[in-house]
């Protein structure tokens, strides 16, 4: 492992954190998990809780490094204090792989907002030298290297979206309610992240149901309903009845409505709110 190295304050825009620099290879940049959980408004507790849920998703050495195993190191250097050093099961550092590995699992609406900032102006950025002080052969030398750091952002999306779709696809019907509700708020967020928009995203699939099955589930869940108060069902149950509950009674109905949200799924690409 390279030797990490503090380089200092960085300020991206309003965000302010600790520059890091090896570990995951020479002059390659890092940030530490506290401050990213800071980025995101969320308690360092919570965020190392996702992390430790996916760990195995996580290379170490590659997207990942646990300071509290690297011997000789000084806590205090990286801007933790005795007492908050001790509380901590693990003190996380994540390379630009790792960070948009987080940013998967985190999936709130700051998750790629600052992805870009941070890329291209921390993750990305070398020595602060202006490339007109450069000989032109270190100018080209400059640019070939400008260009590989690009591809290789470009291959972390990629990356992400193949694992995306990876992810829809192996959605079963063993728990298909939890899954296909949690991917249909998801198409809702890139329609808009409104009310409207989550009607309008469930009325779109359940026309799609209606038309592959050959089926109606209004008038199913209009018959639902009155077998319901037939059998002296409360009235607030009953209206609380959907057209999910309709089609928790046919299986056919469950494999087609469960195919249907994973279309919508990968049509909207919504793994990656950034495309």
């Amino acid at each position: 492992m390279n030797q990490l190295k503090v380089i200092g304050r960085e300020h991206i825009d309003q965000y302010e954190f600790t520059g890091i620099e090896g570990g995951f290879g020479k002059d390659k940049k890092a940030m530490l998990v506290k401050d990213i959980a800071n980025i995101h408004d969320q308690p360092l507790g919570e965020i190392n809780r996702r992390i430790n849920d996916n760990r195995k998703r996580f290379k170490d050495g590659v997207d990942i490094i646990d300071l509290k195993t690297v011997m000789g190191l000084s806590h205090n250097e990286f801007g933790f204090t005795q007492n908050s050093w001790n509380r901590l099961a693990n003190a996380y550092l994540l390379s630009e792989r790792g960070y948009s590995k987080l940013l998967k699992i985190l999936e709130d609406d700051k998750a790629w907002e600052i992805y870009d900032q941070l890329v291209d102006n921390y993750f990305n950025m070398r020595s602060q030298l202006g490339t007109t002080q450069l000989s032109p052969e270190l100018q080209f030398m400059q640019g070939v290297v400008d260009k590989l750091a690009a591809n290789e952002r470009n291959q972390y999306r990629l990356e992400t979206k193949i694992d995306g779709v990876s992810e829809i696809v192996a959605t079963s019907t063993m728990d298909w309610r939890n899954e296909t509700s949690h991917l249909i708020s998801k198409i809702a967020r890139q329609q808009g992240n409104t009310g409207e928009s989550y009607k309008m995203t469930r009325n779109d699939i359940y026309d799609e149901v209606d038309r592959r099955g050959g089926v109606s589930l209004k008038t199913r869940l209009t018959n639902l309903r009155r077998r319901m108060a037939e059998e002296g069902t409360s009235k607030t149950q009953r209206k609380n009845t959907t057209k999910v509950d309709v089609i928790a009674h046919d299986k056919k109905l469950i494999e087609i409505y469960t195919a249907i949200v994973k279309e919508f799924a990968i049509r909207y690409q919504v793994w990656n709110e950034e495309y």
